[in-house]
Formats: C-alpha cells, sequence, structure tokens
C-alpha cells in the first residue's frame, strides 16, 4: 500500500464519522489528520472515494465555504446537492446555506 493509499483511507475513515445531515470541510479532516495543507489530497480522495469498496459519504465534505465544489464527481451537476437536501441540508447556487449550523469539526468531535 502506497502513503498516497494510506492517506486515502484515513480520508475515508474520517468522512465515514460524519453525521447524517452534517458537513465539514477538505481543510477540517486534513487539519485532523495533522496534515493541514493537504486540503487538495482530501479533495482528490473523495473523487477517489466513488471507486471504493467501502461506502464513504463523499457528499458530506465541501469546501471552506460550504461550496459543491466535488459536484462534478457525482455523475450529474445536482445529484450532490440532492444528496444533501435529503439529509435537510439547503443548497442555493451550489452553495450550502445554512453551513455554519450543519458544519461537523472533526477535531472537536473525533478523539485523535
Amino acid at each position: 500500500m502506497s502513503d498516497k493509499d494510506g492517506f486515502f483511507q484515513a480520508v475515508y475513515q474520517v468522512a465515514q464519522q460524519i453525521p447524517f445531515g452534517r458537513v465539514t470541510s477538505y481543510g477540517a479532516i486534513a487539519a485532523f489528520l495533522g496534515t493541514k495543507g493537504s486540503a487538495r489530497m482530501v479533495g482528490w480522495a473523495m473523487n477517489s472515494s466513488h471507486h471504493s469498496k467501502i461506502s464513504v459519504p463523499a457528499h458530506r465534505v465541501v469546501n471552506r465555504n460550504g461550496m459543491l465544489t466535488g459536484k462534478g464527481h457525482f455523475g450529474g451537476s445536482d445529484i450532490m446537492a440532492k444528496l444533501l437536501e435529503n439529509e435537510g441540508l439547503i443548497v442555493e447556487n451550489d452553495q450550502i446555506i445554512n453551513f455554519s449550523e450543519k458544519f461537523w469539526d472533526p477535531s472537536k468531535e473525533l478523539s485523535s
């Protein structure tokens, strides 16, 4: 297993713990894993999660402003938004309107 594979698996383990109806950011996952500058790598992990053997709720990971920057990896331009709306989030113009109230910070919610 490469370092990248190990990192992706660690990202998936964190993402799997995001509760229904909540979201986190690429940067929050990176910070929790002790790799604060690797938000982009977290994004790459989310993009690759669609090929993972385990279920990863990648739709619950967005950018630091609540934008659905990964929406193109869901097989349609509105699928990510629909998944989030089905969990009670409000999405307008590819941005989560109630982002601050729905934000889940793994550094506060999980013990490392």
